[in-house]
């Protein structure tokens, strides 16, 4: 069986990592970077950066919810 989860290496403050998310997380990160007229690293970066606890892959996919959430709440 294939796995749903997709992995992809960014850099971040210069060093390479993967992060590895569903692709419906993936397309979510690149559409708000876009909406942010920002590249996916930074943006990446920008969450990793304020993350206190968990992986990177678990920080971005709250990062998405709430980006999601504050604009249902707006």
């Amino acid at each position: 069986m294939k796995s749903a989860i997709a992995k992809r290496s960014v850099v971040l403050s210069g060093r390479k990592t993967s992060v590895s998310l569903e692709p419906d997380f993936w397309e979510s990160v690149k559409e708000i970077a876009r909406q942010q007229q920002r590249a996916v690293a930074d943006l990446v970066t920008e969450i990793d950066e304020r993350r206190e606890v968990g992986n990177l892959s678990s920080a971005v996919r709250l990062f998405v919810l709430a980006h999601y959430q504050s604009h249902i709440a707006a």
